[in-house]
Order: structure tokens, then sequence, then C-alpha cells
């Protein structure tokens, strides 16, 4: 795979976890443990894409 392809479904999968956290955090009845799951897991994610988007500049460099 591209790194210009998995950086794509990366930034989709970041942007559906911070859809899913909004809904969750728009109800009440939603366990903090899922969301503080969800938090870390988004933060994988934007982590993941620096490591990448690094990689990409530094190699063009």
């Amino acid at each position: 795979m591209s790194p210009d392809v998995h950086l794509a479904e990366l930034e989709a999968r970041h942007r559906a976890l911070e859809d899913e956290i909004s809904d969750a955090l728009a109800h009440p009845s939603t366990d903090d443990t899922r969301i503080a799951e969800l938090k870390r897991r988004k933060l994988q994610v934007k982590d993941e894409i620096a490591r990448l988007q690094h990689g990409v500049s530094a190699s063009i460099h």
C-alpha cells in the first residue's frame, strides 16, 4: 500500500473516531470508559498519521 493511500485511510479513520466521540458525548448514557477508549484510539491514529507524514517529508528532503 502506498504511503498516500495509507495516510488517506488513517485520516478517514480519525474523522470517523471524531464523529463517534461526538455521538457518544451527545448521549449521557454513554460510559466514560467507552469515551476514553475512543479518545485513546483517536490519539493513536493521530500519532500514526504524524509518523507517516514525518516519514514522507523526510524522504522528500
